[in-house]
């Protein structure tokens, strides 16, 4: 079973940086909202192609807020959520499975 629970530690160690860089893209992407980015570029269309099917369906759940978006703030807390939650639990099940517990 240890092998199991090893497999399981390292899952979530891939997801808890998986979630790391996908937070600092959301970071990223509302902060060049900002500015009036060239929208060719390829950097901004990199960014919009990957938050805009996350970030869209946030945005179409939150009520008007005057022009504010807050859909990046909300996707930030379910990432710092996953975080502490999914990824702890998933270490802490693998560290049962792997008998360190």
């Amino acid at each position: 079973m240890y092998v199991l629970g090893n497999f399981i530690i390292a899952a979530a160690q891939v997801l808890n940086i998986a979630l790391t860089l996908y937070l600092w893209i959301v970071i990223i992407r509302a902060l060049i909202s900002w500015v009036n980015p060239d929208p060719y570029n390829p950097i901004v269309t990199f960014l919009h192609r990957v938050t805009d099917p996350v970030l869209i369906p946030i945005a179409r759940a939150l009520p008007p807020m005057g022009g504010m978006d807050f859909s990046p703030l909300v996707l930030i807390m379910i990432i710092y959520f996953l975080q502490s939650f999914a990824v702890k639990t998933l270490i802490q099940f693998g560290l049962t499975l792997s008998g360190s517990l």
